[in-house]
């Protein structure tokens, strides 16, 4: 599997601009081989709240993608607004999976409500664990998807500037503690960190993005993940009977 970042420069409110660029960007990247294609969080609008630019199934705003997906044979993962929904998706030809954000975080709670449900989405390329930006933060979302027979993980985000020594070690826990590979992929900007990368199941980084727009694209060795896990049992060796919560 070659997979891909495309750390995309949003333009708040401005859809069609953001559809542009992600469209000419997604052909750089398939260009260069790559057959998933992972863009930043809420990639089509940014966090609009001046406007309602939310959507709802069927998800018109996606057609241009689909055209793409059918086109090149692909898959592309991102998310959009529907209703009070942060909702992430993954869209190859066989349709479209989806997974919402489980924690908005701060000032998107006047906006958002949290998903319900955590499971991994079944596509063409394997069963992808999602989530988004805040997500990160919560080492459960990530174990549960790893547990529940995620292939890989998939982090979409918009993750600030000031925030980028969080992302970058968060981003190589997430697939050290689950010995998993973990495609993250974050907004290009002044206001956000970048820093997008694609890490291999050891928690090694095969690709690495710096702050600006630029796409990255790495071989993702899915069957190297069966050979750490046996080479370090870790997950097998876990004794969730005494993680329990308890008061003091």
């Amino acid at each position: 599997m070659i997979a891909s970042c495309i750390q995309l420069s949003i333009r708040l409110c401005k859809r069609r601009e953001n559809l542009t660029r992600a469209l000419a960007l997604a052909a750089e990247a398939v260009g260069e081989g790559a057959d998933v294609l992972v863009f930043p969080e809420l990639f089509l609008t940014g966090f609009c709240y001046e406007e309602d630019l939310s959507d709802r199934p069927p998800y018109p705003s996606l057609d241009p993608l689909r055209s793409f997906v059918e086109e090149y044979g692909c898959m592309m993962v991102g998310s959009i607004v529907d209703g009070r929904l942060n909702r992430g998706f993954c869209l190859d030809e066989s349709g479209i999976g989806l997974q919402e954000k489980i924690h908005p975080f701060g000032p998107e709670k006047d906006h958002f409500d949290g998903g319900g449900s955590i499971s991994p989405i079944k596509t063409s390329k394997g069963r992808i664990g999602l989530s988004i930006c805040y997500d990160l933060r919560f080492p459960e979302v990530a174990r549960k998807l790893a547990l529940s027979g995620a292939d890989f993980l998939v982090t979409i985000a918009q993750f600030p500037a000031s925030r980028g020594y969080h992302w970058q070690t968060l981003c190589r826990a997430r697939a050290i503690e689950n010995q998993i590979p973990h495609l993250a992929c974050n907004a290009a900007g002044p206001e956000f960190c970048g820093g997008s990368a694609i890490i291999d199941a050891w928690g090694t980084p095969l690709a690495e993005a710096g702050s600006g727009e630029r796409v990255i694209l790495a071989e993702v060795d899915l069957a190297g993940r069966d050979l750490i896990r046996e080479q370090i049992p870790a997950l097998k060796d876990r004794r969730p009977e005494i993680y329990r919560f308890q008061k003091v």
